[in-house]
């Protein structure tokens, strides 16, 4: 199983080259959305189109808690530094841990130390 993964705009476009390399597909917001969509256009897009979401930005899982909706699966990424230099290998690492829970519907959230997964709905 291979996830699709779009990242949001608040990622570096890095992102991609870094999870593509381990097999994911990926897409940055900035090659197929406007860069001033919402988080809720956002969200639907990869529900409609059965990508999880890969971002920095909290608004994604308080999303899913108030909505109580399951999917499409979020991936936030928690840090100082969130580039992938720095936070790839963790990244990579947490993502194919959690990656069954990811495909059926979860929030996965890393930092530098841990990763804690929510299955959704929350």
């Amino acid at each position: 199983m291979s996830l699709q993964i779009l990242i949001d705009m608040n990622l570096s476009p890095d992102w991609a080259d870094c999870l593509t390399k381990h097999g994911w597909g990926t897409v940055h917001w900035s090659a197929i959305g406007d860069p001033k969509a919402t988080d809720r256009e956002i969200m639907n897009w990869a529900r409609v189109h059965s990508h999880v979401v890969f971002t920095h930005d909290l608004d994604f899982g308080t999303m899913l808690a108030l909505t109580h909706a399951d999917g499409p699966s979020v991936i936030q990424i928690r840090g100082q530094n969130v580039m992938p230099d720095h936070m790839g290998a963790i990244a990579v690492a947490a993502l194919k841990q959690h990656e069954l829970d990811l495909a059926a519907g979860a929030l996965v959230v890393i930092d530098e130390s841990t990763a804690r997964v929510r299955i959704l709905p929350i």
